[in-house]
């Protein structure tokens, strides 16, 4: 497995990544240690490993994309806000780039993926990669996965066309929710719980595949 390699994976093609996350505002270094260290190209297509470490999201086939870098290191920073994680659940596996990230900051991480083809890719490249902490899961994902809940933390890689009370009641107290939530106009939505209840915020415009029902 080729997790340095020259040229266009390089780790100085990494260190360039990570450099523009850092200019882009991602100040968590836990969160920029754990972009560093999962090989983003080995997630993507061969012939798109030359824009791995763009900041673009690129396709993965099924109608779905991995998303750029800058997202999924916002995501999981807002997610952490500083605190050490331990379990995580995901909404969308898709190509697992996202999960192996969220490994390197949570104790454990709950993966979901509805589409057949997506889960098996997911699921090899992850055991290939030798991360114990991650249970991928093939089904589908708008309930969430109360037999393993509850979760420090929940993140969702579709958009939802509203909240999903189901997924809000799977946070324990103290935990955190971030999601894209909209249709047509998207924005990023952090959910907190605390001993009184929720707390949402709306946060950036944001462009994600819709979140669909239903396993294929």
């Amino acid at each position: 497995m080729n997790t340095s390699g020259i040229g266009m994976t390089s780790q100085r093609t990494k260190l360039r990544m990570i450099d523009r996350l850092r200019e882009q505002g991602i100040k968590d270094e836990t969160v920029l240690a754990a972009m560093f260290a999962v090989p983003r190209h080995l997630f993507v297509d061969e012939a798109l490993a030359s824009r791995a470490y763009d900041d673009v999201s690129l396709p993965i086939n099924f109608n779905q994309t991995i998303s750029q870098p800058y997202i999924v290191a916002r995501m999981i920073e807002i997610l952490r806000n500083g605190r050490q994680l331990g379990r995580v659940l995901e909404i969308g596996t898709g190509c697992g780039y996202q999960a192996a990230v969220l490994a390197q900051v949570a104790a454990e991480v709950y993966s979901m993926e509805r589409i057949a083809p997506l889960y098996e890719r997911a699921k090899k490249q992850l055991r290939e990669m030798k991360l114990r902490n991650i249970t991928v899961r093939y089904a589908d994902g708008c309930a969430g996965l109360p037999e393993a809940a509850p979760f420090d933390g929940i993140i969702m890689a579709a958009a939802a066309p509203a909240l999903l009370p189901a997924l809000r009641e799977q946070l324990q107290v103290g935990g955190r929710m971030v999601l894209p939530v909209g249709m047509q106009e998207q924005f990023l939505y952090l959910i907190e719980r605390d001993a009184k209840g929720f707390r949402e915020t709306r946060l950036e415009p944001v462009k994600f595949v819709p979140l669909l029902m239903g396993k294929v």
